[in-house]
C-alpha cells in the first residue's frame, strides 16, 4: 500500500497579499523603499526635512520629519511597514538617487479583502513634471501584479485639485464625495473625492477628461488613511 503525500495547506488571501521590498525604475526617476537604507546620502533625509516645511504638503500631507531625529523615526515606521507586508512607502529620488522628488505609499486597508489606498506628495522642484502621475501608476500596477491587490482607492480633500488630476491621469476613477472626512493640516475637517481603481480595469490610454466633466457628485462618510502621517 502506498501513502500519498498529504496536500499543502491552502495559501490564505492575506498571505499572498504581502508588500516587498523593490526598486522600480522609471528610466530618469528611480522608486526606492523608504526605510532606513534612504537615510544616507544625506540630500535625502535633508529633502524629507524640507518636505515638512512646504505648505502644500504641510496642509494636504503633514509630515513628522521637522528634523534630523523625527526624520530618521518616521523612516524607522516605513521599515515596519515594509516588514510586516503591510505597507509599502517608495521615495522618488532622481536616476542617481542623490536628490529626492516625493513620495508614494500604499497601505492595506483590508488586506484579507485586498482593498489598498494609495497616497502621493512632490516636492516644489518636480511639479508639472508628471512625477507624481507616473511614479502612483507605476506602484498601482506593481500591486496589481505582485501583491494581488484587487481594488486601490485615492482619497484627497476637493480642494487639492492637483492630487485630483493625478487620480484622474493613473485611471482611478470617481466614485463620490466623502463629507468632513478627513482632518487636515490645517486642523479643518475636509470634503474629500473618493477614487478608486480595480486591478481589472482596462489601463489608461490616453489624457485625462477635463475635471469639470468627471467631478463626483454622490456622496458617503467613510474615513480613510493618508500619506504623510
Amino acid at each position: 500500500m502506498s501513502l500519498s503525500a498529504p496536500l499543502p495547506a491552502a495559501q490564505s488571501p492575506a498571505d499572498r497579499r504581502t508588500f516587498v521590498r523593490t526598486v522600480l525604475d522609471l528610466g530618469d526617476v528611480l522608486l526606492h523603499p523608504w526605510g532606513r537604507g534612504t537615510a544616507e546620502p544625506r540630500a535625502v533625509v535633508d529633502g524629507l526635512i524640507a518636505a515638512a516645511s512646504d505648505p502644500l504638503i504641510a496642509l494636504w500631507n503633514p509630515l513628522a520629519t521637522a528634523d534630523r531625529s523625527a526624520a530618521l523615526a518616521w523612516l524607522e515606521s516605513r521599515d515596519e511597514g515594509w516588514d510586516r507586508g503591510a505597507g509599502a512607502s517608495f521615495a522618488a529620488l532622481t536616476a542617481t538617487g542623490d536628490a529626492l522628488l516625493g513620495s508614494v505609499t500604499l497601505r492595506w486597508v483590508d488586506r484579507a479583502d485586498g482593498l489598498a489606498m494609495i497616497g502621493y506628495w512632490t516636492l516644489p522642484d518636480a511639479r508639472g513634471r508628471g512625477v507624481a502621475t507616473r511614479a502612483t501608476s507605476a506602484v498601482t500596477n506593481w500591486a496589481f501584479r505582485t501583491a494581488d491587490a484587487r481594488r486601490i482607492e485615492i482619497a484627497h480633500a476637493v480642494g487639492n485639485e492637483a492630487s485630483c488630476r493625478v487620480a484622474h491621469r493613473c485611471g482611478y476613477l470617481p466614485e463620490g464625495t466623502l463629507r468632513a472626512s478627513h482632518r487636515f493640516g490645517d486642523g479643518a475637517y475636509h470634503d474629500e473625492h473618493l477614487h478608486a481603481r480595480l486591478a481589472v480595469d482596462p489601463e489608461p490610454t490616453g489624457p485625462a477628461e477635463a475635471l469639470t466633466s468627471v467631478t463626483p457628485s454622490n456622496t458617503a462618510d467613510n474615513p480613510r488613511i493618508r500619506d504623510g502621517a
